[in-house]
């Protein structure tokens, strides 16, 4: 048997609606977010569990409790799970970052994986933290299903890191939706994707409605 991480991004919050940057703020799941976290649970209980590590925000918590609780695992919070830190564009919408930090968004948008959010992370930054709990769940789980709670941005730039993707394209390359699973399962040559973005444990009525 070989080791297969389950990357779960949180469920919908009233920024994933909206579409502003939230990296830093700590925010709850909308109703329909909560959903989505018991939606999976009720999926995905059934299956041979080995652990579950969590970003420590509020909406990754709440997303993984539902697991937790039904599989009578406790979750292991790791600082490199939280999500890309967006500096003074924290709480911001595109449009009210582009007027106010025009220059450091256009060279974000070009090259993220060098040029950060003024006054936040890169995603080389990022990587290099995240790849230590990567490291970790690896040493301690050789084989078993591994859930890792965790946010868009950061999901996304683990998962070009993993399968050898220019960091600074992770926007433009890979796609992952709120309460979306990834798939990876780590095999003889090395972390094969099985499984990017699926949303089928959500009721198709949120599902629908909520893509962000």
């Amino acid at each position: 048997m070989s080791l297969k991480l389950y990357f779960l991004r949180h469920g919908e919050t009233t920024y994933s609606q909206a579409g502003g940057y939230c990296g830093d703020l700590d925010i709850d799941l909308t109703p329909a977010g909560e959903v989505m976290a018991q939606a999976f649970a009720d999926s995905y209980a059934a299956l041979p569990w080995a652990a579950v590590y969590v970003s420590p925000m509020k909406r990754t918590i709440a997303t993984a409790q539902p697991i937790c609780t039904a599989i009578g695992q406790a979750m292991q919070l790791r600082d490199g799970l939280r999500e890309l830190s967006y500096g003074k564009w924290e709480g911001l919408s595109p449009a009210e970052v582009r007027a106010q930090y025009e220059e450091d968004y256009i060279r974000w948008l070009a090259e993220p994986a060098w040029n950060p959010p003024t006054g936040g992370e890169t995603s080389v930054q990022l990587a290099s933290r995240a790849a230590l709990v990567i490291a970790e769940i690896e040493q301690n789980h050789p084989d078993g299903n591994v859930l890792v709670v965790s946010h868009k941005a950061t999901i996304r730039i683990l998962l070009c890191s993993l399968l050898g993707i220019d960091l600074g394209r992770y926007r433009d390359r890979i796609a992952v939706l709120t309460a979306s699973v990834t798939i990876v399962k780590f095999d003889t040559h090395g972390p094969l994707l099985e499984v990017l973005g699926d949303r089928y444990h959500i009721p198709k009525e949120i599902r629908d409605r909520a893509g962000t």
